[in-house]
């Protein structure tokens, strides 16, 4: 089920500095991340990933999860600790028509002659902040217990 994006993440999304990892499953089960700074935000809500090389194994992995109904994760890192996961599936596969044309037209004006082999349609199904600091506040707060013993005696004052 589709969720909807919350505005820090389209912020990250949408800033050029935001670094963006993009995790697809090979034929074994093995993951293969890459760093795709092709991701953008489509009108929708969804991720959409420009591939520009047909043969490669993100687009290979991608296909692979459409058949067999796999998802794959897109990391977002920001300034600071800020840090983002989106989970999701690829649902549609563009390589035609006007929504190919326009990111075709539109990479093409930022990278030169390159080649666009698919605009790659992700629907986010679940967001997870990775932030250090969140995830830190989370955990201890989950788990009060796991402590390192210089903690816990920095802690007790011994």
């Amino acid at each position: 089920m589709a969720v909807a994006l919350e505005k820090d993440v389209v912020e990250l999304l949408l800033n050029n500095e935001t670094v963006k990892v993009l995790v697809t499953l090979d034929e074994k089960g093995d993951p293969h991340a890459v760093v795709k700074q092709s991701i953008e935000l489509a009108e929708d809500g969804n991720l959409l990933h420009l591939e520009f090389i047909e043969s490669s194994r993100t687009n290979k992995n991608l296909v692979r999860a459409i058949w067999y109904d796999r998802r794959v994760a897109v990391s977002l890192k920001g300034k600071g600790d800020v840090s983002y996961q989106i989970k999701g599936r690829p649902v549609r596969s563009i390589v035609a028509g006007p929504v190919f044309q326009k990111h075709y037209t539109t990479a093409r004006e930022r990278l030169g002659d390159v080649d666009l082999a698919a605009v790659w349609v992700i629907e986010p199904e679940e967001v997870i902040n990775e932030s250090f600091s969140v995830r830190l506040a989370e955990e201890e707060a989950r788990h009060p217990y796991f402590l390192h013993l210089d903690r816990i005696a920095k802690s007790s004052g011994a």
